[in-house]
């Protein structure tokens, strides 16, 4: 495989851009080598700017359920921009998406649109702290939620696989604020708010938690975990937030809360809502949602929110799955042949590393053990993803380049697709040393 022209993208990136990207995890410093530099892509398909062309499992981390450019999508963009980019004022669009995120998402009463699911998440905890009158969050060990400080507190993704939980910048009040619980382990929440109780009175205000787990890798909740959840806000006067900027319309249209029918006070959104561009949004009851600016004292705004073009896309995304529900038995069924046959070549070589899997999103970990948080997920070999990673690239297959992410399946992906993918990583696991 031929890759002269990304490194010498990546060697002139890296005078300019810190790291020589704008996101840490695509520089592929967890599975070595040079990042690849995309030039186009195409359904299941990227190529890159040497010509290289591979089956794609990151789908821009998530938003691609369709697949990269579906027409419908890129349609409803240049239709946008035949009006113009931004106004910098309302648009009917605004309204129109933000009826449909509620028609969908039944917890969902009002909704306000931000440019990423870090501004979702940050401003979900303003409004939380404000409503309550209350300082402090929990959040789950290995659960990200963006780069906002309060949230750079054992984080997952990014910072899991870069080994820095807790960010330089941060500070120490900030990390006073946060309290950290283990993700599906109850008892860890109870005893954090027994010892708040204790010593402060409750001052926690927001308990925010990913429904399913994927920045630590896929790791789904064990059972009743989100319903007692749930159960321990409502005693405790606490705003329970659900971040689905990953989950939400990936696994269902409804997200994770319709799959477990738990209904959070507050969800963020980001990903496919924006039908693959910059967008995200939170929601929820609206007693809490009228405590922001203009309509309460809880200021946030955003030159770019509800911008035409984002909402466009999104628009058109989200009205796809409403009239075509039936996309996610599809995704479910496909992505089930596929975690079939990445079993089956374990068991070929005689190997037992964990699959997670949830409709459309699963990950291979390098441990024998169940992955069920962040104490199991980081005792995968991570060096053995790295080469199994480039074997893969090698018979044109492009998967998350960390081990604690999630890799997803869109419907674009064809039967001939997943069976040179299943064939792939057979033959990638058969070469590696153990």
């Amino acid at each position: 495989m031929v890759t002269l022209k990304s490194e010498n993208l990546f060697n002139e990136a890296k005078k300019y851009i810190p790291g020589g990207v704008n996101s840490p995890v695509r520089a592929f410093k967890s599975v070595g080598g040079t990042p690849l530099f995309i030039s186009r892509g195409n359904g299941s398909k990227m190529i890159d700017v040497d010509g290289n062309e591979f089956i794609d499992y990151i789908g821009s981390w998530g938003p691609h359920l369709f697949g990269h450019n579906p027409p419908f999508i890129r349609e409803a963009i240049l239709s946008a921009l035949e009006n113009g980019t931004s106004f910098g004022a309302p648009t009917e669009l605004e309204v129109k998406i933000a009826k449909l995120i509620c028609e969908l998402v039944p917890s969902v009463e009002m909704v306000r649109m931000v440019n990423s699911g870090t501004e979702a998440t940050m401003s979900a905890i303003r409004v939380a702290r404000g409503y309550t009158g209350k300082d402090k969050i929990v959040k789950f060990e290995g659960c990200y939620h963006g780069h906002a400080d309060f949230f750079l507190i054992k984080a997952g993704s990014g910072a899991l696989t870069f080994g820095v939980p807790t960010s330089p910048g941060v500070t120490k009040g900030n990390a006073a604020d946060t309290l950290i619980a283990e993700y599906n382990n109850i008892e860890s929440v109870k005893k954090i708010i027994h010892e708040n109780k204790t010593t402060n009175g409750n001052q926690i205000a927001a308990i925010i938690v990913e429904p399913v787990a994927g920045n630590m890798g896929t790791i789904l909740p064990v059972e009743n975990f989100l319903k007692e959840l749930r159960e321990l806000c409502n005693e405790e006067k606490i705003v329970l937030i659900f971040d689905e900027v990953m989950t939400g319309f990936r696994l269902s249209k409804g997200g994770a809360q319709e799959l477990y029918n738990v209904k959070p006070d507050l969800t963020t959104f980001g990903k496919i809502i924006g039908g693959g561009l910059p967008v995200g949004a939170y929601g929820g009851k609206r007693e809490i949602m009228e405590m922001v600016s203009p309509s309460g004292p809880v200021y946030q705004a955003g030159t770019l929110s509800g911008n035409p073009i984002a909402m466009s896309a999104g628009y058109a995304a989200l009205s796809y799955i409403k009239d075509h529900p039936e996309i996610y038995d599809t995704l479910d069924k496909n992505s089930a042949y596929l975690e079939e046959g990445l079993k089956d070549g374990l068991k070929n070589i005689g190997k037992n590393f964990q699959i997670n899997r949830i409709g459309s999103m699963m990950t291979l970990f390098f441990t024998e053990k169940p992955v069920v948080d962040y104490n199991t997920a980081i005792k995968s070999d991570t060096q053995l993803f790295g080469k199994y990673f480039h074997e893969m690239l090698k018979r044109g297959i492009y998967l998350p380049p960390a081990q604690f992410e999630a890799m997803f399946v869109s419907i674009a992906h064809t039967k001939e697709d997943l069976d040179k993918t299943i064939k792939a990583s057979y033959e990638s696991l058969k070469s590696l040393n153990y």
